[in-house]
Parts: C-alpha cells; structure tokens; sequence
C-alpha cells in the first residue's frame, strides 16, 4: 500500500507540475502579448493625436498669418511665436520617433512612415521659414505678403501629407491588433491542448487508483473493526489503570498538603514563640536599661554646664534616648502586643489601628466589640492579628488609599475579620498564578498559608480604582 502511493503520488506529481507549467506559460505569453499591443496602441493614438494636432496647428497658424498680414483684429488670445515653436518641436519629435509622452518616450519603428516623413520635411520647412517672416517685426508688408502666397500655396501640400501620415498609423495599428488577434488563437488552442492531455494522463489515473483503493479499504474494513475491538478492550483496561492512578495521587498531593501545613503551622508557631522572646527581652532588658539610662540622663539636668555646646548636646541626648525607648516599644508592640494576651483580639486590632494612623497619616478606622472579648484560642486569635497587621501594611505601602477600615465580628459560631480599603485596588488575575493559587506578592501568601492554618476561607474583592477588601472567616 504504501509503494502504491509513492509510485502514484509521483507519477502524478510530475504530470500535474509539468501540465500547470505549460497553461502558466502560456497565459503569462497571452497577458504580456496583450499588454505590450495596448501599450503600443495607446502610444499610437498619443502619436495620431500630435500628428492631428499638427494639421490643425498648422491651419490656425495660417489663420493668424492672414489676419496678421492684412492687419485685421481678432480675439484668438495665444502668441502667434509661442504657436509656431510649439509646430516646430511636435514635427521634429515625430521626426525623430521620440515623442515625450508623461516621464517617458514613445518611439516608433516603421520604414513607411520615416519615409513621409523625410518627404514631409521639405514642406514643412518652407511653411514654417515664411512664418516666421510673417512673424518677425522686423519683415516689411511686402516680404510678409509674399511669405503669406508662400505659405497659402503649400498649406494643401501638407495637409494631404498629414492625412496620409494619419492613415498609415491606423493601418499599422489595425494590423498589430490582427496579428494579436492570430496569436490569441494560437494560445487558446494550446491550451485547450493541453487540459485535454491534463485529463487524460492526469484525472483518468487518477480516477483509476482512486477505484482501486477504495476496494482495497472495502477488503480491510472487517480485519480494522475486529482490531478496533481488541483496541476498545486494552482502553477500558488502560482507563481503569489511569483512575487507579489518578486517584494514588490524589492521595499522596493530599498527603503532601498535611505535611505542608503541618510544617507551616510548627514554622509560623516557633516564629510566633521566638517573637514573643524576643519581645519580652526588649521590653524587660533593654527597655529597662534605655528607661534606667533615661532618668540618669534627666537626673543631670540639674547640673549646669560651662560650654552651652555641650548643654546643646545633652539635650539631644535626652531626646535621643526617649526616641530609643518609643522606638524599642514599638518594636516590641509589633513583635508581640501585650494587649493581645491582656485584653483580647478586639482590643489588639483597635490599638493597631491607632498606631498605624499615627505613623502613617493615613485615617485608619476599627469596627467592633472591644468590651467584651471574643472567645477563642491563643493560636486563633494571633494568626488573625498577624493577618490584619499584615493586610494593614499593604494597604498603607501599596493602596494609597485615604481611608483603611477594619471590622472584627463574631456571627454565631464564625468569626469574620475585614479589611477594606478605598485605594488604587488592582486586578485579581496579576495576583494569581496559572493553576489558580496565589503569588508570593505583598505578604498574600503569608495570609493564605495561616487562614489554611486557621482552617478558614479568605476572599478578595479589588477593582482598579475602586479600591480592594480582604474578608477572613473562620470556625470557633
């Protein structure tokens, strides 16, 4: 089967190839051929008209040599020398077969014609020297009189010359048109010739094998359909594997998961203790020792110094040593809020607020319940803390937003934490990765891995220009 088709495939190649040489050959003939003659035919009514034009040049400059001579007035507004110059350069460009035609020439190639017009010659020249006669200031009335009887008696001369001038080009055109006329014929009938033979040599094969194959298909439909059988029976088996597969994996990527989010939650648990250490080595060490190098400091400011540079210069210290103790509070706060484990989450998240707006600027609002605490676990309610500290912070950094609000409620055995904010928003799919999960980008992965931890569901609502909202609930 398949040497047939090379053997077929080949035969007809080389047939078709060599047939559509032929037919683009001789139409591409046919086109230049027809296009060449509509060139020279359009070149030849551009010559008849400079040749037509020149017979009724030459009668009104007659007329204007009348009038000039006999002094009679007329109204004929062209330039008796500007009408004979043109005369002149139209008849010896059509003497020299170059005759300027747009950006080109036309030219012209006929021993008939060369020879009126080497016959022309002579007349015209005695036409146009009494002319100018007739034309100069300087000729007297008699001079042009004669030039006038000169020009009158061999104006019938040149006219009939003209004339015949005129018909032999129109015979010469009607003949090339004859002549295309033939060839036309000829490339018709050649290419009649060769579609017949296109579809002896090329179709009726074709035809042919076509026949053949198509029984041969008939013959090995029985033996396809058994093997397709045979096929149908491996694929169930094959299906069955797959879901054997499929779901072997599912167990292990589900598997995977519970050990990422149990080592997530130890990583997220051992920072949360280390930030708890280290915050109460802040306050307690080196917050009592900035507080104790505080009141020694104000304690010398009873002392009067000599030089009021270094008096100066104390003052700064003091003030340098206050900015220290604000600032390891701060830090401390930050790490891990006393009133988180004191006072609640509420209470917590209403101080954040209000330390956010004073070092930000920016108006930072909390809704809820700070008198009654809510209850829930220590580990709840610092993975919820963490998550507003951390939306908090985008929203400040990224949302040049004027406002940023955020709510704390408990519905019935749910907890719903909100952060919304009137800034720039953003589109929700540059936040997302192809298979749908969240980018490492602006702190949104850190949220994600401790709601998972929260066992909670977290949602984004952003808009360009219409600001962004985080809501986090989670079970009690």
């Amino acid at each position: 089967m398949e040497r047939l088709d090379k053997r077929v495939a080949g035969n007809l190649t080389r047939f078709y190839v060599v047939a559509l040489c032929v037919v683009a050959l001789l139409t591409i003939s046919g086109l230049f051929l027809i296009r060449r003659t509509i060139r020279n035919l359009n070149h030849d009514s551009r010559v008849v008209n400079v040749a037509g034009r020149q017979r009724m040049l030459s009668q009104r400059l007659t007329k204007l040599a009348i009038l000039k001579v006999n002094n009679i007035e007329h109204h004929d507004s062209v330039r008796f020398g500007a009408l004979l110059a043109l005369w002149k350069d139209s008849h010896e460009d059509l003497l020299s077969k170059k005759l300027p035609v747009d950006r080109g020439f036309v030219t012209w190639k006929s021993p008939p014609l060369d020879t009126m017009f080497h016959q022309l010659t002579p007349v015209f020249d005695r036409i146009y020297n009494n002319l100018s006669i007739i034309g100069s200031d300087t000729s007297g009335q008699g001079g042009r009189e004669r030039a006038l009887a000169e020009v009158l008696a061999s104006e019938p001369d040149f006219l009939s010359r003209m004339n015949s001038i005129v018909f032999q080009f129109d015979k010469e055109s009607f003949e090339r048109l004859e002549n295309l006329e033939r060839i036309e014929w000829i490339l018709d009938l050649m290419t009649i010739l060769v579609l017949v033979a296109e579809g002896l040599l090329i179709f009726r094969p074709v035809v042919n094998t076509t026949r053949r194959v198509v029984r041969m298909l008939t013959e090995s439909e029985d033996a396809l359909q058994l093997s397709n059988q045979k096929l149908k029976e491996s694929n169930n088996q094959l299906v069955e594997t797959q879901k054997e597969l499929l779901r072997l994996e599912e167990e292990k990527y589900e598997l995977q998961l519970t050990e990422d989010r149990v080592r997530a939650g130890a990583l997220i648990e051992g920072q949360e203790e280390e930030r708890k250490r280290f915050a109460l080595e802040l306050h307690d060490g080196i917050g009592q020792m900035l507080t104790g190098l505080k009141l020694h400091a104000e304690k010398l400011k009873a002392v009067q110094f000599h030089d009021e540079k270094h008096q100066k210069r104390f003052d700064q210290l003091v003030v340098l040593i206050q900015d220290i103790i604000q600032t390891t509070r701060q830090i401390s706060f930050n790490l891990m809020p006393s009133v988180l484990s004191d006072f609640g989450l509420a209470s917590a998240l209403k101080l954040l607020c209000q330390q956010a707006a004073d070092l930000s600027g920016v108006k930072v609002v909390f809704e809820g319940e700070t008198g009654e605490r809510i209850q829930m676990s220590r580990p709840m309610e610092i993975g919820l803390y963490r998550i507003a500290q951390e939306a908090l912070n985008n929203a400040v950094k990224h949302a040049n937003a004027d406002e940023i609000k955020i709510k704390l409620e408990q519905n019935k055995n749910h907890v719903v934490l909100e952060i919304a904010d009137d800034g720039k928003g953003f589109l929700i799919s540059n936040l997302k990765s192809e298979e749908g999960q969240f980018l490492t980008r602006n702190g949104m992965e850190n949220i994600r891995t401790r709601t998972q931890l929260l066992h909670g569901e977290m949602q984004i609502i952003s808009k360009v220009d219409s600001g962004t909202r985080l809501v986090v609930q989670v079970d009690l």
